[in-house]
């Protein structure tokens, strides 16, 4: 059950802050850290990262596509 739960946590939660991470250029753990400490004075920051979660499963909706022209049909 242990075993279940960090795997959750790694995949879903943790992926995000390797994500941005990788997208800025800072190291995940840095990240991690940041959130961590700023929950403590601010709860606003939890909802920040709800709308990072939902960016990071959204990001391949969004990207473009090279669509067919009208004149190939």
């Amino acid at each position: 059950m242990l075993r279940f739960l960090r795997n959750i946590f790694e995949k879903k939660i943790f992926g995000v802050s390797a994500w941005w991470g990788d997208r800025i250029g800072v190291k995940a753990s840095l990240i991690r850290m940041l959130f961590i400490y700023a929950t403590f004075t601010n709860a606003f920051t939890i909802l920040i990262y709800l709308f990072m979660i939902f960016i990071y499963k959204i990001r391949y909706h969004f990207k473009y596509k090279k669509r067919k022209s009208v004149f190939d049909l």
